[in-house]
């Protein structure tokens, strides 16, 4: 007979036994009784000819304290007939659940000693101590760490050096970019290069925050566009004419970053944003990869359209996936998200110096190496050159901000069909000339 409220309330041990009673109700539940008078559930189940039981709870209302009311527990011991129809051992599953769950907090407890360990303050004094024996000049060698101890440290140094964002980049120049501009721009350069040195030992990714050229100076950061009287340079870029050939000799690089590579010229990406994706961003038999605000430079959700070569370039890539929220693009040595230096190693690799004593790959203007992030320059050029696609076209491509207001009233949709034609038009350039 099944269980009542008021039977339990009413139910009580009869004191002519030292033992628990047990009272059934159904699917394997029993109610426990126990000499003192506390009262409990137990579940009791036959597996592989092997009779167990589990303790489901104290009875009560109060599931904080881990009690459970007569529905409740029928709850629990339907859950778990559930589970024995599948060969599945409650206990067994319950102790594995608590095994896991100690191994996350384990993992959850390391990787709170290694941020600790990895702090913006201590990789500084890190880099510092390598660089030391190449500074010469010793009041050049005294500048770092005091006027990182002055301006940084108090604002930063305590952060973990993944963590570090444009906006902790803000908090520290702010107050000093206009009161002492000189020396917040070296300021600027040192955190730069102390976040690069970080990015090298895989201990961050994504672009970084304290780069000046396509970063601070065009993202809207209010910081003047000259210092101490100079103009920034852009990033060298390739011209056009030449990515043909460039893309022939890349294809032929068999390597996880020489993919990304690829990816990245044929999306016309920012380096951090194909870096950084997830495969959960991507639909392949759509041929759409969205890249959500929180990873783009206008804080805007960016579809990118997928071109054929792509899609091809991705499969590769595709059995390398952990799930939804594994990179695309993992580290070879991590398995986490690649370095920003990925990219950039394999161009100077390829960039090898010419009989002219020149790299082979050069801006045109400038005479230096081509930079990865130049190759969104170089297709900008191809698209106003060599095609007849408007304007306004090509800078949606490049998730750029489109036009005057006026005419940005007029683009409400971001034109994804017509970009899907333009990508297409962009990799048939680069391929069919190398093929």
């Amino acid at each position: 007979m099944a269980l009542t409220v008021r039977g339990i309330e009413t139910a009580k041990h009869p004191q002519n036994t030292n033992r628990p009673i047990r009272i059934g109700d159904k699917d394997g539940l029993y109610l426990q009784i126990t000499p003192n008078g506390s009262k409990s559930w137990l579940f009791r189940y036959t597996l592989d000819g092997k009779s167990r039981e589990m303790g489901l709870g104290s009875y009560g209302d109060n599931e904080n304290l881990g009690e459970l009311t007569l529905v409740q527990a029928r709850a629990k011991a339907h859950e778990k007939k559930a589970m024995l129809k599948q060969k599945i051992d409650p206990i067994e599953f319950k102790l594995k659940n608590q095994s896991d769950e100690k191994e996350r907090e384990e993992r959850a407890a390391n990787q709170r000693k290694f941020e600790l360990k990895n702090t913006f303050e201590a990789i500084a004094l890190e880099f510092i101590d390598k660089k030391q024996s190449e500074w010469k000049n010793a009041i050049h060698a005294k500048q770092w760490p005091s006027s990182l101890r002055a301006y940084v440290f108090p604002v930063i140094g305590h952060l973990p050096v993944k963590d570090i964002t444009k906006e902790h980049i803000r908090q520290v120049l702010d107050p000093i970019w206009t009161k002492i501009p000189e020396s917040a721009s070296r300021i600027r350069g040192r955190i730069e290069k102390i976040l690069d040195y970080a990015a090298f030992k895989d201990l961050r990714t994504g672009d970084n925050p304290a780069r000046w050229q396509g970063n601070l100076r065009e993202g809207g950061y209010p910081l003047p566009a000259k210092v101490n009287g100079k103009e920034p340079k852009h990033h060298p870029a390739l011209p056009w004419q030449q990515m043909p050939d460039f893309m022939n000799e890349l294809i032929k690089k068999d390597s996880i970053d020489a993919i990304a590579l690829q990816v990245t010229i044929l999306t016309a990406v920012r380096t951090s944003e194909c870096l950084n994706a997830k495969w959960r961003e991507i639909n392949i038999d759509e041929g759409i990869w969205i890249i959500p605000g929180s990873r783009t430079k206008r804080g805007k959700e960016h579809r990118v359209p997928l071109c054929k070569p792509v899609l091809e370039l991705l499969k590769r890539v595709l059995p390398l996936s952990r799930g939804y929220d594994s990179p695309v693009f993992p580290s070879t040595r991590t398995g986490n998200f690649m370095s920003q230096m990925s990219m950039l190693m394999l161009l100077r690799r390829m960039n090898t110096v010419q009989d002219n004593g020149k790299a082979k790959w050069l801006d045109r203007e400038t005479d230096k190496p081509i930079s990865v992030h130049g190759f969104r320059s170089t297709f900008r050029d191809w698209c106003g050159e060599a095609t007849s696609y408007q304007t306004i076209l090509a800078e949606a491509a490049l998730a750029h901000v489109i036009g005057d207001k006026t005419e940005t009233s007029y683009a409400r949709g971001d034109m994804f069909q017509k970009r899907r034609k333009l990508m297409d038009d962009w990799s048939n350039y680069l391929f069919n000339e190398s093929h």
